[in-house]
């Protein structure tokens, strides 16, 4: 069955439609917002994976580049297989709200595909992918406890804007992406112009409240056309099963929760489930089939997890004690290095607890910037901050291939909070890329990732605004006891109800980031939270001024040395030089790196001071313009019958008239010079259309070119 819906929404036409597209698939919708079209499938394996213990759920995103007309530059001419960063991007923004919204007990394989057909540029079909992957899910079968909705949230001139354009994001302080339920908000992803909380909070639930007319459309879609939701049916506990895992574990596990060091713990815990297990082994054997007993056993385990969560989570709310002891709000200790690698061009190495990062900051030229190919066109990034999360900082193996999803959101999200700080590519031209490696982690590496970052580029002598730090806030919740914990252990986050990253500095928020496992927080849990968050974030500053409290005055010895000055546009050609022979020359004879832009701006980088220095004097010279009344030693380029030309700076020749040559009259030019000659000349008119009058005559020609 067809259905199309449509409403306006921050002054453009939105359409959901189902039945015309991809109709064998679970659920089909078409998202129309502008020009802009995505196609959204949500389908599902007929039968269960009952092994599992996760949801196999996969997203993928896909830009295709017939969307905006043109051809790929890849040497295959398609989309390449792996995804771009903006792509994994917009997978994980899509993920994270859907993934806690599936029935309890829910274990098929389940694939959402959005298919970018259509983009005009200046609607984002990141979030149009959000909502038609709810409305897929919610009018197909997968029992699936939406649907939910996302919108986008700038700041113009003090106001709040709705689902901004490209091009009004450019003037925006804001730029939120909060998806929602009727009920509540249940992610947000976004940066800010160092705004305060206040500002923030309020953009988040005024989004809130602008998402709630697409929920009307998607349940106005799922009565016309949905389809009956299968039947999931959570496996029952075995209370026998869980009453003797809990007399078991209850008293050795209440000892296990209050030992403060990540790996302590993890060994305390794993000899705890040895002891527990093979305990219930030999009784589970007595009245088991061989073949039931491994399964039996996996309930066990399952069931041992369930306690440990259980008794963490009642010890931080009913007691407000933490795993290490710690108050909710106090922070771990924090200590700060920085100039800890001697080569590189900013280094901090960051420790918080245990967790731990070294983070680098290496400057370079434009040559360096990340050239992006996407469907806005080629775009180039002058600042880039990528993250690393190695096995061993968790005490892991597993093979290296690449960076993941999650090392690729983490990067975004520290990039975001502190490329709000740097200065102006205008008045730095560095391009400046941040490396983090984790070395530990047991909770938010990417908050010390941001705060390494600031340090490491402060060392390298960048010009920051202001240092940033970051924390991770937790949220649990029993009952009515509500526990909101400053930053979170890697236990506290994965047996908690909120993970919610806040970076910023010292006057406001630059980035932040919130996942929720409840059905949403209210506004006054993200008041709770946004308060302590700006308490830790302050403090951690305050810890990072120890190692360095702003920039150094210069870029360190080792780094490039940038300079630039301005020429005339119309000399560009004579820098480059006939298929960049001058360029080319200049950057091999001296190891510099030149950039040049169209307005006749020329950046140079040099491996020295005094290497700058002649190299500006070099270009100085060859973008030299003549000026009238100076005297120039030439170099006779041509004869003629009426004169002579001379070349006084490179790409720069003017005549000097056979009645210029000499203060008696001159019957052949060749009598007085010929080609190769050296002279010294002065100008005497440039005309309208820049042709140049010299003299020989009036200048004595002498070393030194003194006048008449």
């Amino acid at each position: 069955m067809e259905k199309k819906i449509s409403m306006e929404l921050g002054g453009r036409t939105l359409t959901i439609e189902t039945g015309r597209l991809a109709k064998q698939a679970g659920g089909s919708v078409l998202v129309t917002y502008g020009q802009s079209v995505v196609l959204v499938t949500a389908t599902a394996s007929r039968e269960p994976r009952e092994h599992l213990d996760f949801l196999p759920l996969t997203i993928e995103y896909q830009e295709r580049f017939y969307a905006v007309g043109r051809i790929p530059g890849s040497f295959f001419r398609r989309e390449i297989g792996r995804p771009s960063e903006n792509e994994t991007l917009a997978c994980r923004i899509i993920d994270r709200p859907l993934r806690p919204l599936f029935a309890p007990g829910y274990k098929h394989e389940t694939q959402i595909i959005a298919t970018v057909l259509s983009a005009d540029q200046e609607n984002d079909p990141d979030l149009m992918a959000m909502l038609g992957a709810s409305a897929a899910l919610h009018i197909s079968n997968i029992p699936f406890l939406g649907p939910i909705a996302g919108v986008r949230v700038g700041m113009i001139d003090g106001e709040y804007v709705l689902n901004p354009s490209q091009e009004q994001r450019k003037n925006s302080s804001l730029d939120l992406i909060v998806a929602g339920s009727d009920k509540a908000v249940v992610m947000v992803e976004g940066g800010a112009d160092s705004l305060p909380e206040e500002e923030v909070k309020n953009g988040i639930f005024f989004a809130h409240e602008s998402l709630q007319p697409l929920l009307a459309m998607q349940e106005e879609l799922r009565a016309a056309t949905g389809k009956p939701k299968m039947e999931v049916h959570p496996p029952e506990v075995d209370q026998q099963l869980q009453s003797r895992v809990n007399e078991l574990a209850t008293e050795e596990m209440g000892r296990v929760i209050t030992i403060a060091d990540k790996q302590e713990r993890g060994e305390a815990t794993a000899e705890l489930e040895e002891k527990v297990m093979a305990a219930l082994e030999t009784e589970l054997a007595a009245d088991t089939s061989e073949e039931d007993l491994p399964a039996r056993l996996k309930e066990a385990k399952g069931l041992l997890r369930d306690l440990k969560k259980k008794m963490i989570r009642e010890r931080i709310t009913r007691e407000r004690v933490r795993i290490d002891n710690r108050r909710l709000d106090e922070v771990r200790n924090i200590t700060n290095e920085v100039g800890v690698l001697p080569r590189v061009h900013g280094s901090a190495l960051f420790t918080r607890g245990e967790t731990q990062v070294m983070v680098s900051a290496t400057l370079g030229s434009g040559e360096d910037e990340q050239r992006i190919e996407s469907l806005s066109g080629m775009s180039f990034k002058h600042f880039m901050l990528h993250y690393n999360f190695p096995p061993y900082c968790v005490g892991e193996v597993r093979f290296l291939r690449g960076p993941s999803r999650r090392d690729i959101g983490h990067g975004a999200l520290a990039e975001r909070a502190v490329g709000a700080v740097l200065p102006d590519p205008e008045s730095f031209p560095y391009t400046i890329r941040v490396v983090s490696e984790v070395l530990e982690s047991n909770g938010s590496s990417s908050m010390a990732t941001v705060c390494g970052a600031s340090l490491s580029l402060m060392d390298a002598g960048v010009p920051m605004k202001k240092p940033v730090s970051g924390i991770a806030m937790g949220l649990i919740k029993e009952g009515d006891d509500i526990a909101i914990l400053s930053d979170i252990l890697g236990d506290e986050d994965h047996l908690g109800d909120m993970d919610f990253k806040v970076a910023g500095t010292e006057d406001g928020i630059t980035a932040l980031q919130m996942d929720i496992k409840l059905e949403g927080v209210s506004r006054e849990i993200m008041s709770q939270a946004l308060s302590q968050a700006r308490e830790g974030r302050l403090h951690i500053l305050e810890k990072m001024k120890g190692a360095i409290d702003t920039h150094r005055t210069e870029v360190p010895a080792h780094a490039p040395k940038m300079f630039s000055i301005n020429i005339n546009p119309d000399k560009i050609r004579d820098v480059i030089g006939p298929g960049g022979k001058m360029i080319k020359s200049i950057t091999s004879d001296y190891g510099v790196k030149i950039d040049v832009t169209d307005d006749g701006k020329i950046n140079i980088f040099a491996p020295s001071g005094e290497v700058a220095e002649e190299v500006r004097k070099l270009i100085e010279s060859i973008t030299a313009e003549a000026e009238v009344g100076k005297i120039y030693k030439g170099v006779v380029q041509k004869i003629m019958d009426f004169g002579a030309f001379v070349q006084i700076l490179p790409g720069t020749d003017g005549l000097v008239h056979i009645s210029e040559l000499e203060n008696f009259r001159v019957e052949k030019v060749t009598d007085v010079l010929k080609e190769g000659d050296e002279v010294w000349v002065k100008v005497l008119e440039i005309d309208s259309r820049g042709k140049i009058r010299l003299s020989r005559k009036a200048v004595e020609q002498k070393e030194g070119g003194g006048e008449k």
